[in-house]
């Protein structure tokens, strides 16, 4: 962890203070983070402030809170103006009502991205050689050749303050040669470059007091897109790190950003994050209209469950049960992102974990960024990314989120259609003992067919059967993942 020592931290609990007081906030470095004034539940837009430091929908009614003056505007005179207080609510249920309309989107991002981004290990512990030689060790690894081509350098990159036009600059120190050179070098191994930044005054890191400076993208949109373009940038993520705003502060900023990048002329796959400091925002609005993808939940901690929804890091069980419902918003050029990969982050997954991580991942047709430390990488944990059945299916080009079709709290079944006409099948058990878990061919969507080659993602073996019937003992948390193919 970069930033100095701030003490213990367990992400599977509660959100920690923040460096000097302030608000609780999740960490730089290693695990997830974000800063938030205080826990609270979820709730819908309408329901929200508009802004903390701005106009306020009250709960329940749609209007706005804050003062009114007793006199001058015709609206809060005792004797009343019925016709005044009728165009004043629905004006203001207007404003809360409804998010802003972008319009219309397009992506050529037809598959999910797949690549590495340096926060999970690194933090702000990030410079130039540093992600040169992640760079490399994709290539060394196998790993680009596997379809993981984007090195995003995450927060921290950035100097404390823009130059005097106002243009962000690399931080002198840890990375002297600047982003330009830095992406060069990228691009030469075969990669692509990726970036952070964020739609408010300061970055996570920034905002939570680690890093110096407020160099967010507020009022310097189009300059920043026009500086990524110059830097040779394929990749932004684009992170809300405030607890203020409601969704549609949210969408405003998003689709700013994202104009200003198609602006600029270059293919940059857009990603953001409606979630880091907020609520779960996923299930409220459709993001595929500002971006390519999109975090629909709070950030991902490297633990199986950590018993918490949100405003807190969630586990592999908790972003599958919040995500399981946004099946039909996915798609190609669309992509719901569950978080980055966690396997290999820490080594608190057990293999069977691993296996069951990267599997669901691949079953959400999720992006899937690596966050380990690629530079020291176990082969098991180099397997499991690598594994060419399972990123196979993540890749299928027909783009569908797979569907939860039973669970029982411990015994779960996910089906996912494949462009080819298989159907991708996961029996994932999440309880703490091993249990036996079974489905049909016809509960599994699979076709009539003569035959069927049930081939067995991680065992690597394939057989022909006249009944694709599935059962399997199953370990405790981990996952028996099958592709189905009718034959006959």
């Amino acid at each position: 962890m970069s930033g100095g020592t701030l003490g213990t931290w367990n992400p599977t609990t509660t959100p920690r203070p923040a460096p000097g007081g302030g608000c609780p906030c999740r960490p730089p470095g290693p695990g997830p983070r974000s800063c938030r004034s205080a826990p609270r539940p979820a709730l819908p837009r309408s329901a929200r402030s508009a802004r903390s430091r701005g106009r306020r929908c009250s709960p329940g009614t749609g209007r706005t809170g804050g003062r009114r003056t007793s006199r001058g505007n015709g609206l809060s005179s005792r004797s009343g103006n019925a016709v005044g207080w009728l165009l004043a609510l629905l004006l203001l249920a207007g404003a809360c009502a409804s998010p802003p309309d972008p319009g219309h989107r397009t992506s050529a991002v037809a598959r999910p991205p797949m690549g590495w981004n340096s926060w999970n290990t690194f933090g702000c512990a990030i410079d130039e050689n540093r992600i040169l030689a992640a760079a490399g060790a994709l290539v060394t690894s196998g790993m680009r050749d596997a379809g993981y081509r984007y090195v995003v350098v995450d927060d921290c990159w950035q100097a404390p303050a823009r130059a005097a036009d106002g243009a962000l600059q690399a931080d002198p120190v840890r990375f002297p040669h600047g982003m330009a050179w830095l992406g060069d070098r990228i691009h030469a191994m075969g990669l692509r470059f990726g970036i952070y930044q964020s739609p408010e005054e300061q970055t996570c890191a920034e905002y939570g007091g680690t890093l110096l400076g407020a160099t967010g993208a507020l009022g310097h949109e189009d300059q920043d897109a026009r500086t990524f373009a110059d830097w040779g940038v394929d990749y932004l993520k684009y992170d809300w790190c405030s607890p203020h705003g409601t969704i549609d502060d949210q969408v405003t900023a998003f689709a700013t950003m994202d104009r200003a990048l198609r602006a600029t002329g270059r293919d940059i796959v857009y990603s953001i994050n409606p979630n880091s400091a907020h609520f779960n925002s996923g299930p409220y609005y459709d993001w595929g209209r500002v971006a390519d993808l999109w975090r629909t939940t709070e950030d991902v901690a490297d633990a199986w469950s950590t018993g918490c929804v949100s405003d807190c890091a969630m586990g592999v069980t908790e972003i599958l049960d919040a995500q399981a419902p946004l099946a039909g918003r996915a798609g190609p050029g669309r992509w719901n992102d569950p978080d980055m990969l966690e396997v290999g982050v820490r080594g608190t997954f057990t293999p069977d974990e691993n296996r069951a991580h990267m599997t669901m991942w691949a079953m959400m047709a999720a992006p899937l960024m690596a966050g380990n430390d690629v530079t020291a990488m176990p082969a098991d944990v180099r397997d499991v990314l690598t594994a060419p059945g399972a990123v196979a299916v993540d890749q299928d080009p027909l783009g569908r989120q797979a569907t939860r079709l039973r669970t029982d709290g411990r015994a779960e079944v996910w089906a996912r259609p494949l462009a080819d006409g298989s159907v991708a099948v996961a029996l994932l058990n999440r309880g703490d003992a091993p249990t036996s878990i079974a489905t049909s061919a016809s509960e599994a969507g699979l076709p009539a067919s003569a035959a069927y080659r049930v081939s067995d993602v991680w065992a690597g073996t394939s057989a022909t059967t006249a009944s694709p019937d599935l059962a399997a003992t199953v370990p405790a948390h981990g996952v028996a993942f099958y592709r189905v193919t009718p034959t006959g």
